[in-house]
C-alpha cells in the first residue's frame, strides 16, 4: 500500500525536480527502504477513516534534530485539516528540534510548512536556502527549522 503512495508522492515531486520514471516506471525508492528498515527513521500512515491518504517519514530520531523527510497527502485529502493534523501528531510524538525542506516552486507546500511552523513555533521559527547535495543543476531547498514541543 505505502508503494503505491510512494509512487503518488514521487510522481507529484518530479514536477519541481525534473525527475522521470526508471525505465520500469517505478522512481528511486532509496528512502522508502530506509523509512521502513533503519531505526533512524519513523514511517507513518496517514488514513481517513479506514483508507490510506498519505504518509509521513521522519529521520533523525537518534539526533538531536528530527527530520521530516518526506510527507505526503493524496490530492483528494488535501485542503481538509487532513495534513495538518497529521503533521501535528508526528511532531508530537517526538519533541524537539525538526528541520523540514521544500522546494519554492511548489507553492502549496510554502504556505503548508510556513502554516506549520508558526502554529507549532509561532515567532520562533527560522527558513533558508540550502543547495540540493549533488545536484548542482537543481534550485536550493527551502529548509524551515523549529522546536515542537513536548505533549502536556
Amino acid at each position: 500500500m505505502i508503494e503505491r503512495l510512494w509512487l503518488m508522492f514521487r510522481h507529484d515531486m518530479s514536477e519541481f525536480h525534473g525527475v522521470l520514471p526508471n525505465s520500469n516506471g517505478t522512481f528511486r525508492r532509496d528512502r522508502l527502504h530506509l523509512a521502513f528498515g533503519d531505526a533512524d527513521w519513523a514511517p507513518y500512515l496517514l488514513t481517513s477513516g479506514e483508507r490510506p491518504v498519505g504518509f509521513a517519514f521522519v529521520r533523525g530520531l537518534a539526533g538531536t534534530t528530527r527530520v521530516l523527510n518526506s510527507f505526503f497527502v493524496v490530492r483528494g485529502a488535501r485542503r481538509r485539516g487532513t495534513g495538518l493534523r497529521a503533521v501535528r501528531e508526528v511532531l508530537a510524538r517526538h519533541p524537539g528540534p525538526w528541520e523540514v525542506a521544500f522546494q519554492d516552486r511548489n507553492v502549496t507546500a510554502v504556505r503548508f510548512w510556513r502554516r506549520v511552523a508558526a502554529e507549532v513555533a509561532g515567532d520562533d521559527w527560522t527558513e533558508e536556502r540550502r543547495a540540493v547535495p549533488g545536484h548542482p543543476e537543481l534550485p536550493p531547498d527551502s529548509w524551515i527549522s523549529f522546536d515542537s514541543p513536548a505533549r502536556t
